[in-house]
């Protein structure tokens, strides 16, 4: 029988990503793996949200978040129109970066398996952007690493974001909500 094809633990692309696959290919083989916990991460079509928000009886204050995980609606006229997210990064440092978090993981969590997959490049609403796969004996462990990941991937990696709206090209900012995701985890960071 020939070995399966290991996948590298990070990979940065310009493509699109099959998670069934990815997932597939991450526990191949692996007997201990009791549990696989993944985090996909879409461009959200923030076109909508006037429209979302109009619905609702009651709006939430300005700033308030309304949903959790991902790039999140500060405002309905900061967020409406926006027609595409650019992402940028530095080939080489940030699969190192992002290599060092999983290091990180892999010392806090009793995890076997970690695939991170990022894409850059020019991203349209609802593409894939990012998939964190952990696997584990037992889905607790999962749960931790893939979150662990998942904050430290939005403040340390070495990403940059530009989104395309009609008056033109802005870069969006770090959050101070992203620090304090990490900070739970013992983390001091401060990129907003």
């Amino acid at each position: 029988m020939a070995p399966h094809h290991v996948s590298p633990r990070v990979l940065i692309t310009t493509e699109d990503f099959n998670l069934a696959d990815e997932v597939a290919a991450l526990r191949a083989g692996d007997k201990r793996v009791g549990a696989v916990c993944t985090f996909t991460g879409t461009v959200r079509d923030r076109n909508l949200a006037p429209t979302l928000v109009a619905s609702r009886t009651a709006l939430p204050p300005e700033g308030a978040e309304l949903a959790r995980g991902g790039p999140s609606l500060r405002s309905t006229a900061e967020a409406a129109d926006v027609l595409s997210m650019e992402l940028e990064h530095y080939p080489g440092m940030t699969e190192k970066a992002i290599e060092a978090m999983i290091d990180e993981a892999m010392t806090r969590f009793n995890i076997f398996g970690v695939r991170v997959i990022h894409r850059v490049g020019l991203l349209q609403p609802l593409d894939q952007v990012v998939m964190v796969a952990v696997t584990s004996a037992h889905r607790g462990e999962s749960f931790q690493a893939c979150e662990f990941l998942m904050d430290y991937l939005k403040t340390q990696a070495p990403f940059w974001k530009k989104e395309q709206t009609p008056e033109g090209a802005r870069w969006v900012d770090a959050r101070v909500s992203d620090d304090a995701a990490l900070a739970k985890w013992g983390i001091q960071a401060s990129n907003a």
